[in-house]
C-alpha cells in the first residue's frame, strides 16, 4: 500500500512559518531586500563535493548562489532569497535532495560583520537572545589542534590519517588528498568536540577549501570562510566573496579536474557568473543557511524528516 500520509503535523508546520517569519521580519529590519531566482539553470556547480541535478539541457539549482551575484553585479542593493534548492544523492538523518535554502548578501561586509549578522539571524529566527543561545568563535587552525591533535596548514597527511585511525584500507581510498582528510577529521573528530548547547563559528578555513570566498588579506594561507555548528550540525556557511574573476575560473578549472580524477559527472564553467565578476562584484560577504536544519534546533528534533511535511516521492 502506498504511504501517502506526510512526514510531520500542523504543529511542524506551524513552528516553521513562524520561523520563517521572524527570519524575513530580520531581513526586513536590516533593509535587506527579498529577491527571486530561477530554479532551473544552465550550468551546474563545479564542487566535486555538490553533485546537481540534471534536468532535460539543464539542472536544478544546488544554490541561488551565482544567480544572486549576477544581480549584485548589476547593482543591486543587500538582498536574500528563501527558496528550494535540490542536490543529487543527499538523504538521512540531516540531509535531503530537496530543501529550503537561506541565502543572503550584504554590501562592504568583513568576515567579523557577516558572523555577527549570521548570530543575529539565527537568534533572532529562533527568538533567543544571546544569553540564551551562546556562540563560541574559533579558527579553523586552533579547532583541529585541540579537537583532532593535528596541525591542518602544516602537518602532513600521514599525521592527518593517523588522527583518523586510519586503517589500511581508508587510507588506500583516500590516499594523498589533504582535503578529503581535513573533511572526515572535521566530521569524525571536530565536530562531535563542539558544544551541544552553543553555536560554535568556525573561521578561517585553508585555502585549498576557500571555495568561492577571498583569501585573507592579513594570511593568504586562509580563506575569510566560516561555518556556523549547533552541537555537530553544520547550519550556515559563509564567505567574504572572491570578486576576481580570473582567479574564479581557475578555481573552477580545478573543481572540473578533481571531479575528472574522482570519476564524477563532468562539469563545466558558469560563464554568466564568471561575466558578472568580469563585470564587477561589489566587494560583499554572503551566506546560505539550511532552513530544515534551523528547525531542527528549534524543534529539538535529531531527525530532518521530523520537521518537515513530505520526504518526497522520487526513489
Amino acid at each position: 500500500m502506498t504511504d501517502w500520509r506526510p512526514s510531520s503535523g500542523p504543529a511542524a508546520a506551524a513552528r516553521r512559518s513562524a520561523l520563517l517569519a521572524r527570519t524575513r521580519d530580520y531581513f526586513d529590519r536590516h533593509g535587506v531586500l527579498a529577491v527571486d531566482t530561477p530554479a532551473l539553470v544552465g550550468a551546474g556547480v563545479t564542487d566535486p563535493n555538490i553533485e546537481s541535478v540534471p534536468v532535460g539541457g539543464g539542472y536544478l539549482h544546488t544554490s541561488p548562489e551565482f544567480a544572486m551575484k549576477r544581480l549584485l553585479a548589476d547593482g543591486y542593493p543587500d538582498i536574500y532569497s528563501i527558496c528550494r534548492v535540490f542536490r543529487a544523492g543527499e538523504h538521512g538523518r540531516r540531509h535531503l535532495r530537496e530543501f529550503t535554502m537561506i541565502e543572503w548578501y550584504r554590501h562592504d561586509f568583513g568576515l567579523d560583520a557577516i558572523i555577527a549578522d549570521t548570530l543575529g539571524l539565527i537568534r533572532h529566527a529562533l527568538d533567543r537572545d544571546a544569553d540564551a543561545l551562546l556562540a563560541t568563535v574559533i579558527d579553523y587552525r586552533d579547532a583541529f589542534i585541540a579537537h583532532a591533535g593535528v596541525d591542518p596548514l602544516t602537518d602532513p597527511v600521514a599525521a592527518l590519517a593517523r588522527a583518523a585511525g586510519a586503517d589500511e584500507a581508508l587510507a588506500a581510498s583516500l590516499g594523498d588528498d589533504r582535503d578529503t582528510w581535513l573533511d572526515l577529521l572535521m566530521s569524525t573528530r571536530v565536530a562531535d568536540a563542539l558544544a551541544p548547547d552553543e553555536l560554535t563559528v568556525i573561521r578561517h578555513y585553508p585555502a585549498s577549501q576557500a571555495a568561492l570566498a577571498r583569501l585573507c588579506p592579513a594570511n593568504p594561507r586562509v580563506a575569510d570562510r566560516f561555518e556556523v555548528f549547533a552541537g555537530n550540525v553544520e547550519l550556515a556557511n559563509g564567505y567574504v566573496e572572491l570578486t576576481d574573476a580570473a582567479e574564479q575560473a581557475a578555481r573552477m578549472d580545478a573543481d572540473i579536474e578533481r571531479r575528472r580524477e574522482r570519476g564524477l559527472p563532468p562539469a563545466r564553467r558558469d560563464a554568466a557568473l564568471l561575466a558578472a565578476l568580469e563585470a564587477g562584484l561589489p566587494p560583499c560577504a554572503g551566506v546560505a543557511l539550511g532552513a530544515e536544519r534551523l528547525h531542527m534546533l528549534a524543534a529539538g528534533a535529531d531527525d530532518i524528516r521530523d520537521v518537515i511535511t513530505f520526504d518526497g516521492d522520487c526513489p
